[in-house]
Parts: structure tokens; sequence; C-alpha cells
């Protein structure tokens, strides 16, 4: 019996160990399922956090791509105000640095001549233009635009931009419909065609920020222009200043008052026809107050107004004193074979302005 006992305590013995094991593998397999759920859960909350981490990414690109879009199209109407407001003030306003020289030659003019109530009518038009805003001349001509600016300016959506503008420009009447086909005479209207407006693109690595230069040029005083190869046997003219002052003052004598005097002339010595008459143009952008670098074009420049004031042509060539209000001579290197003289006549409606423009492509100041 004592050994039958000691068979089931044995037994029993070994079933609760087997019992135990059983429970310990059981837990083991418990604990493994909580650490795998753990682990699970662990790899899930890490997903949703990159998921989540990957949303605020995208959604950071958007809202940056949204306010590089905003900025861009800011920057965009900003550029497409200043071109209308820059045209409507070179239309309707004198810079001061030419107001100054016309109301110093209505001064000089001799009381109760023709050549008075002329300069008399030309200042009160300009005072009139710049009171009701509107053109100081019918003729509000072609428009010349010379942009100097830092690298990286986009120079086809600057081009775009600006025709927007001129167009605008033109349906509220700072300018007059003055753009026409050169082959069907049409004209659409809107100011813009081939080589209309006229715009200049200069890249200077040095510039800050963009300055922009606006001329409007009529046709009075565009059909008086001239160009001049030198020598010249008829009048006299060699290769030389001397030759140079012959032809510019054979050039004035010639224009009389069918430019709509008094005038300022741009010239250019050398260059080929087509730079010729384009860097005479740019002459056009100086100060009339301005003094030249070089003593021999200072003398020219100063000889030529005086000379043309004694011939007697006078304000739109009705006689008097003023002929000529300023001019401006440049130089550009020639071929040897080459001798040009390119000159540019500029109306007393003497229209020019120039701005920079802030990062913002608004007006951050006026040159003139």
């Amino acid at each position: 019996m004592a050994v039958r006992k000691k068979k089931k305590v044995a037994k029993t013995s070994s079933t609760k160990k087997k019992v135990a094991k059983k429970k310990v593998a059981k837990k083991k397999v418990a604990k493994k399922k909580v650490a795998k759920k753990k682990v699970a859960k662990k790899k899930v909350a890490k997903k949703k956090v990159a998921k989540k981490k990957v949303a605020k990414k995208a959604v950071k690109k958007k809202v940056q791509i949204a306010k590089k879009v905003i900025k861009k199209a800011n920057s965009d109407k900003a550029l497409f105000d200043t071109m209308l407001e820059l045209t409507r003030v070179t239309s309707a306003e004198i810079p001061d640095d030419v107001q100054k020289v016309v109301l110093k030659a209505l001064a000089r003019e001799e009381k109760n001549t023709t050549a008075e109530y002329a300069m008399n009518i030309i200042q009160a038009n300009i005072v009139l233009a710049k009171k009701k805003s509107q053109p100081i001349c019918q003729d509000t001509g072609t428009i010349h635009i010379f942009v100097e600016h830092p690298v990286g300016l986009d120079q086809t959506k600057f081009r775009k931009i600006t025709e927007k503008a001129i167009v605008k420009a033109t349906q509220v009447g700072y300018l007059r419909q003055n753009s026409v086909d050169s082959l069907t005479g049409k004209n659409e209207g809107i100011n813009i065609g081939p080589g209309h407006p006229d715009l200049h693109f200069k890249e200077n690595p040095k510039r800050k920020s963009v300055k922009i230069s606006m001329m409007l040029k009529g046709g009075g005083c565009e059909n008086v222009g001239a160009q001049y190869s030198l020598p010249n046997t008829e009048l006299g003219a060699g290769r030389d200043l001397d030759g140079v002052r012959k032809v510019i003052l054979d050039a004035v004598q010639k224009a009389q008052g069918k430019g709509c005097g008094p005038g300022v002339l741009g010239i250019c010595i050398g260059g080929d026809r087509g730079s010729g008459y384009k860097y005479s143009k740019e002459q056009l952008l100086r100060m009339l107050d301005d003094t030249n670098p070089h003593p021999d074009l200072k003398k020219l420049e100063k000889d030529i107004v005086e000379t043309s004031n004694k011939l007697g042509i006078g304000p739109m060539g009705f006689g008097g004193k003023t002929t000529l209000l300023g001019c401006k001579i440049g130089v550009l290197n020639r071929l040897p074979a080459s001798f040009f003289v390119s000159i540019s006549y500029m109306c007393w409606a003497y229209r020019r302005k120039g701005i920079e423009l802030s990062n913002k492509m608004e007006i951050k100041n006026w040159i003139y």
C-alpha cells in the first residue's frame, strides 16, 4: 500500500510539474503575443507619425507653393500698376529739368512777339496737361522703354506685362491709338505690334534693383531726325569735330519749325546706321543740366545750342531766340570705312520719365 501511495504521489507531482510547465509556456506565449501586439502597435503608431509628418510636409509644400503663387501674382499685379502709372505720368508731365529750361526760354523771348506767344502757349499746355492728367500732345508717339536690371529678370514676362499695361493705358486715354500696320495702315487701337512698344533690356550684374526709363517720341520730331555720312563735300564737312558741328547745324537749319521746336538734340558720333540712331535716342535720357565728361564734347554741346539759338528760327519756326533747349552728344566706335553722325530731334513736349523699382516691383523712387 505504501508503494502505491508513493507512486500516486510521484504521478501527481509530475502531473503538477507538467501543468506548471504548460502554464509557464502559456505565459511565455501570452507575453510574446503581448510583446508582438506592442511592437505592432508601435509600428502602427510610427506609421501614423510618419504619415502625419508626410502630410504636414505636403501641407507645408502646398502652403509654400500657394505663397509663391500669391507672391508672384502680387508682383505681376504690382508691375502692371507700375507700368501703367509710369505711362500716365510720362504722357502728362514734363520732367522738372525740362520745365526749368522752358521757363528760361520764355523769359528770354522779347515781349509781345510771336515767339513769346508761342512759348506762353507751350507753358500753359504743360501746366494744363499736368493738372488734368492728360497727354501733353495728341501725338503720344513711339513708346521707347529702356530697362536696366540685375541678373535673373524674366524679360519675356516683363514684356507681356508691359504690353498689357500699354493696352490699358490706351483704353483709359493716357495714350492715343497711335500704332498702325505699316503695310495695311490698319489700326488695332491697342498700341501693340511689331516694334511697338520699343523695349530695350540691359543686364547689369552690379544693379540690385530694376531701373526703367520711358520716352514718348512724337512723329513730327522723329521726321526731322537726320543721319550724315562724313566726309560731306556739299557742306565742306570732314571727318572731325568741326565736320560733325557743320552737319548738326545743317540738320537744325533744315528742321525749321517742323519738329515742334524749341527742341532738344540727341546725337551719336560713330557706330553703324542702326546703333547710331539708337544711341542718339539714348542721349535724350540725359538730364538737360548735366555736363558731358569729355571736354571737347562739352564744348561742342554748348556751342550747338548757342549757335542754333542765333539762327532766328525760334519756337515752332515763328522766329525768336529759342530754337534749341539742349544738345546731348555721345560717341560709339566705328569702322574705318564709315563715319556716321546720327541726329535725333526731340520736340518741346519732351516726355521722358524714369523710376527705380522695389523688390515687390513697386515704384521706389522717381529718377526724373
